[in-house]
C-alpha cells in the first residue's frame, strides 16, 4: 500500500477527502431537523447512515485499488449485464418511492441501480473502444455502445427518472464523440440526434400530457417558482430564500431556518442552499473552486495516462461529476426543471456516494499506473 500511495495523485486525494468530510458535516446540519420532526427518528440518523456509506465505500475502494484498470474493463462486461437485468427486474417488481421505481428497498438502505449504470458504462465504453480501435470505421462497431446505452437509458426513463436518464445519455454521447471515431460517422450521428431531439420536442409540445408522467410535466414549468410557492414552485422558492438569508458569511453552522421543513429533503437536492444559508456565499464560492480543482485534476490525470483506456475513463468520470454539479445547481437556481440529482460530495445517498468513491478510485488507479510507468522508464 505504501507504493500505491506513493504514486497516487495526492492533491486530488486530500481535496476529495476534505470534501467528503465537509459533506458529512453538512448532511448532519441539513438533516437533523427533518429526521427528528418529520421522520420521527434520531437527529443523527442520516449522519450515521452517510458515515456508514462512506466507510463501506472506503473498504470497497481499498479492494478496487488492488486491481489494474485493465481488470476493471473485464469486470465491466459482467456488471453491465447485471445492472441491465436489475433495471428490468426493478420495473417489474419494484415499488414506487418518491413517485419513481428507482430503488431496491433493502430495509434500512436502498440501492439505486441506475446510479451504478453510469460508472459501469464509462468503464465498459473505455474498454470496448480500446479493444476495437482498429475496427471503428465499421458503423456497427462504432455505434454498438450507443445502442447499449440507449436501451439502458429507456429502462431508466420508464422508472420514471428523467434526471438520471439525461445524465446517463449525456455521458454516453460525450464519450462517443471523444473517441477517435471517423468524422463521417460522428457527423451522421450528430445530425440524427438533432433530428430526433426536434421530433421528440414536437411530440412533447403537442402531446405532453399523454407522453410525460404528470409529475415530470409539472416540473417542466420551472419559471417564476415563487409565484407558485404553495404548489410546484415551493422547493425552489424556499431554496432562494435560504440563499438570500445566508448573504456573504451565513447565519452560522446549524442555524438554517429553511431546513425547518420548508425544504422537504434539504440534505439531498437542496443541500447547497443550506450551505449558503449557514456558511454564506463565500463558502459556496470556495466549494465551487474545489469542484473546479477536482475536475481539472481528473482531466490532467487523463491527459497524462499512457493508455487510451485510462484517459477515456478519466474523461468520462470528469463528465459524470460535472453533469451532477451543473444539473443540481441549475435546478436549484431555477434555470432548469428539478431532477432529483445529487450534488457530489455533499448530498446524502448510499448509491451515489459509493459510485463517486469508485469513480475517484478509478482515477487514482490511472494516476498510479502512469506514475509506475514513468518510474520504470526512468
Amino acid at each position: 500500500m505504501k507504493k500505491t500511495f506513493k504514486y497516487m495523485d495526492k492533491p486530488l486525494f486530500f481535496v476529495t477527502l476534505g470534501l467528503f468530510i465537509f459533506g458529512l458535516l453538512m448532511v448532519f446540519s441539513a438533516s437533523n431537523v427533518t429526521a427528528y420532526m418529520a421522520r420521527a427518528v434520531s437527529p443523527y440518523n442520516y449522519f450515521i447512515k452517510q458515515g456508514l456509506f462512506l466507510f463501506i465505500a472506503l473498504l470497497f475502494s481499498l479492494l478496487m485499488i488492488r486491481f489494474p484498470t485493465k481488470a476493471y474493463g473485464v469486470f465491466s462486461n459482467i456488471l453491465l449485464i447485471g445492472v441491465s437485468i436489475a433495471l428490468v427486474v426493478l420495473l417489474i417488481y419494484g415499488k414506487a418511492k418518491n413517485q419513481a421505481i428507482s430503488w431496491f428497498d433493502l430495509g434500512p438502505v436502498s440501492i439505486q441501480p441506475s446510479e451504478f449504470a453510469k460508472i459501469i458504462m464509462i468503464v465498459w465504453m473505455a474498454r470496448y473502444y480500446e479493444i476495437n480501435h482498429n475496427k471503428l470505421h465499421h458503423y456497427w462497431v462504432s455505434l454498438f455502445p450507443l445502442l447499449v446505452g440507449g436501451i439502458i437509458a429507456f429502462l431508466i426513463v420508464f422508472q420514471p427518472d428523467l434526471g438520471t436518464a439525461v445524465i446517463f445519455t449525456l455521458i454516453v454521447a460525450m464519450m462517443f464523440f471523444a473517441e477517435p471515431i471517423p468524422k463521417g460517422i460522428k457527423n451522421k450521428i450528430f445530425l440524427t440526434c438533432v433530428g430526433a431531439v426536434l421530433i421528440v420536442s414536437f411530440f412533447l409540445v403537442t402531446n405532453g400530457k399523454t407522453l410525460i408522467h404528470s409529475r415530470q410535466l409539472e416540473r417542466l414549468d420551472f419559471t417564476n417558482p415563487c409565484e407558485r410557492l404553495l404548489t410546484t414552485g415551493g422547493q425552489v422558492c424556499n431554496g432562494y430564500i435560504a440563499m438570500n438569508n445566508g448573504g456573504l458569511t451565513g447565519v452560522g453552522l446549524g442555524n438554517s431556518t429553511q431546513k425547518y421543513l420548508y425544504l422537504d429533503e434539504p440534505y439531498t437536492d437542496f443541500i447547497f442552499a443550506v450551505i449558503i444559508e449557514e456558511l454564506g456565499a463565500i463558502a459556496g464560492i470556495l466549494l465551487l473552486l474545489c469542484y473546479i480543482f477536482v475536475l481539472a485534476r481528473i482531466l490532467m490525470i487523463g491527459k497524462r495516462s499512457y493508455t487510451d483506456r485510462g484517459a477515456v475513463m478519466c474523461y468520462g468520470i470528469a463528465i459524470y461529476i460535472f453533469l451532477h454539479i451543473a444539473i443540481n445547481l441549475m435546478g436549484l437556481m431555477g434555470l432548469i426543471p428539478l431532477t432529483g440529482v445529487g450534488l457530489p460530495f455533499m448530498s446524502y445517498g448510499g448509491s451515489f456516494t459509493l459510485c463517486l468513491v469508485a469513480a475517484l478510485t478509478i482515477v487514482q488507479q490511472v494516476a498510479i499506473e502512469t506514475g509506475k510507468k514513468k518510474a520504470t522508464k526512468a
